[in-house]
This record gives structure tokens, C-alpha cells and sequence, in this order.
């Protein structure tokens, strides 16, 4: 099997500068997306990026793709997939995050979906906050076994942060108010077999 090369990374003023050349595609969930993005972001969730392969060849065959997430660590895994797959593809260093504290425009859809508005990174510190706290309430009110939940949860944290994968927003990432509606991914791959 040959290397592939290290994906393409750009810095926020680099992509700013470059933005007009790329087809933007942003694989956070419908929910991180509608919350703001770049403009003229399309929306593929990570998940979702394996069907739209087609679409994305066709887009990179017709300028640049730029992928983007909230901190840059899923459009890295995004850009590998592509690339595995002949697509080439860059990444946005810092993702959606950096663009805003650099204090560019993130746009949000006309007609945004209230449901699901907190970010993945958001949804996770809750959800983790939420079960760490109910192991220790439930382990002194109840039986200390329940601690372990709170120890599931604070190693399952050190594992996020030493391979930088997070199984738990995979989880959360399946919850319907993150799911993409089909209809809007139907919409996103039109829109990039038009370019």
C-alpha cells in the first residue's frame, strides 16, 4: 500500500484569503452546523462522509476542498478518509473555533433547526459532567459501587485525550437531535454534483 501524504493544513487568514477556491464542507453534526459555520460551508457529518465520496471526487476534480470541524481533529480523520480514497482534500487548522476567535463571520442557515445547538465538544462535557456527578451522588447515597461510573467516565477522558478520538461524542453523535435529516444531506450532494 502506498503512503498517503500528510493532509494539506491551512491557517485561519491562509484559508480566509483562499476561501473563494475551495468547496468548504464542514463534517461537524447538523445540530454543531446550524449553530454557525463557514460561509458557504456544506454539511456532510463525519459519519456520512463515506457515502458522499462521488460527490466529493467531483467537487475536488472542480478546485480545492477544504474541510473543516469545531478544533480541526475531525476534518483531520475527514481528510485521510479522502485521501485513502484518491480525493485530495485540506484541513483548517484550529477548525471553526480558531476562524472565530480570529474574529471572522461564522453564517448560520436561514432556516436553522433549533434542536440541537451546542456544539459536540459542549454536548461532551455535559454528558460527562452529568454521569461523573450522578456516580458520586448514587455511590454515596445509595452503594459506593456506583463510583465506578465516574472512574468509567474520567478514564474513558485520559483515553480521548491520548489518541484524540472520543468514543462518547460518537454516541452522542447518533442521538436524532445530531442526526442529518435526509433530505439536507440529499440537498448537500445536489449541491456538489452542480459544481
Amino acid at each position: 500500500m502506498t503512503p498517503h501524504p500528510t493532509p494539506i493544513a491551512f491557517e485561519t487568514d491562509q484559508a480566509r484569503e483562499r476561501l473563494h477556491e475551495f468547496t468548504v464542507v464542514d463534517v461537524r453534526t447538523p445540530g454543531e452546523y446550524a449553530s454557525g459555520h463557514l460561509p458557504g460551508a456544506l454539511n456532510i457529518p463525519l459519519d456520512q462522509i463515506r457515502r458522499a465520496l462521488p460527490e466529493l471526487q467531483h467537487a475536488a476534480d472542480h478546485g480545492g476542498l477544504l474541510v473543516v470541524c469545531a478544533s480541526g481533529a475531525r476534518s483531520e480523520n475527514a481528510c485521510k478518509l479522502l485521501r485513502e480514497q484518491g480525493i485530495p482534500a485540506a484541513t483548517l487548522v484550529g477548525g471553526t473555533g480558531a476562524w472565530a476567535a480570529q474574529g471572522h463571520d461564522l453564517h448560520q442557515p436561514a432556516a436553522c433547526d433549533t434542536r440541537a445547538r451546542w456544539s459536540m465538544e459542549r454536548q461532551v462535557r455535559f454528558t460527562a459532567g452529568a454521569v461523573v456527578l450522578l456516580g458520586l451522588l448514587l455511590g454515596f447515597l445509595v452503594h459506593p459501587a456506583f463510583q465506578i461510573l465516574s472512574a468509567g467516565i474520567a478514564g474513558g477522558l485520559v483515553f480521548s485525550a491520548v489518541t484524540d478520538t472520543c468514543g462518547m461524542a460518537a454516541m452522542l453523535g447518533k442521538l436524532p437531535h445530531n442526526r442529518p435529516r435526509a433530505a439536507d444531506l440529499d440537498a448537500t450532494l445536489a449541491a456538489l454534483r452542480s459544481r
